[in-house]
């Protein structure tokens, strides 16, 4: 192969990788294991091939919402250091460009659901891109401290698009699922916004760290950890999860609550920051850990 081959083929990965990106894999992952969570749980379960390809366009869906969100974001993601090694702001993709590919992406995504699953998932899919760009993205964000609170539902769908593509109706589980994503989603970011406020202010984002200070948002972030933690012992009170789920939300929550109220309690700034960069952190863990018990009592135990 030749120098100029070799040169080719780095350019095209480098061309395909950055469009990944265009798509937030590490949110596309979790969307897919949500869902697979939800299509686990129902009572009718799909064969292997059609739940595989049905999470292929779930995860499509995803990525074009990411796609389409960094490129009406792409000003502010330039702004902001967490966000400022991204595709575009980099320069590695064209803002018009990252909008053919999201729209592409969410026309191919909603019509491969529908073929291969449902007409109500696809229709949920399409809700949940819509949503997401049009009420979280290009109105919420910028004009709300209750932004990510509203927002959040989008990123609670994906259970609830799981659900039907197994058993194509809706049920209280997937709710009870969408409600623990979507009581969750608040004091995970707002942890975020508290040690990154100075982003979100050069960005002009009306987070509440933002427009109400410090000490409102570590009361809302612990008001979250506490409304939350019934809801995700709810799966096995509702029959849908076993013991180990009961013992690990338990235990989980109660530590959740407890970080969010040392955050509280904590006045000092740079102690805070770490504290609230903890409970960031530690959020991921906890959903996942939640979704994992449920996925394996259902998978091996009930």
């Amino acid at each position: 192969m030749t120098d100029a081959s070799i040169t080719s083929v780095k350019a095209s990965t480098n061309i395909l990788k950055s469009f990944f990106e265009l798509m937030k894999p590490r949110v596309m992952s979790l969307v897919i294991f949500t869902a697979l969570v939800g299509i686990v749980i129902a009572p009718i379960k799909p064969n292997f091939l059609d739940a595989a390809i049905s999470l292929f366009f779930v995860a499509l869906g995803a990525g074009a919402s990411g796609a389409l969100n960094m490129w009406y974001d792409a000003e502010i993601d330039g702004i902001m250091s967490r966000t400022c090694l991204r595709p575009i702001p980099l320069g590695k993709v064209k803002n018009q460009h990252a909008l053919i590919f999201g729209v592409i992406l969410s026309f191919v995504s909603v019509a491969g659901l529908y073929f291969f699953s449902n007409f109500l998932s696809a229709l949920i899919l399409a809700i949940t891109i819509l949503f997401y760009i049009f009420i979280y993205t290009i109105w919420l964000k910028r004009s709300t401290p209750q932004n990510i609170v509203i927002g959040g539902a989008a990123g609670s769908f994906p259970p609830v698009i799981g659900w039907t593509i197994s058993s194509n109706s809706i049920s209280v589980e997937p709710i009870i699922l969408f409600l623990i994503i979507f009581l969750w989603t608040p004091s995970h970011f707002w942890a975020l916004s508290l040690y990154k406020n100075e982003d979100y202010k050069k960005a002009k984002i009306p987070m509440l760290s933002v427009v109400s200070g410090e000490a409102v948002t570590k009361k809302n972030i612990l008001f979250y950890s506490v409304i939350l933690w019934p809801f995700t012992l709810a799966p096995y009170f509702l029959g849908f999860a076993s013991y180990s789920n009961l013992l690990f939300s338990s235990l989980f929550g109660f530590f959740y609550i407890y970080l969010s109220f040392q955050l509280l309690i904590t006045k000092e700034k740079s102690s805070s920051h770490r504290i609230a960069r903890n409970i960031f952190i530690y959020s991921i863990f906890y959903l996942f850990f939640i979704f994992s018990t449920i996925l394996i009592d259902n998978y091996f135990f009930l």
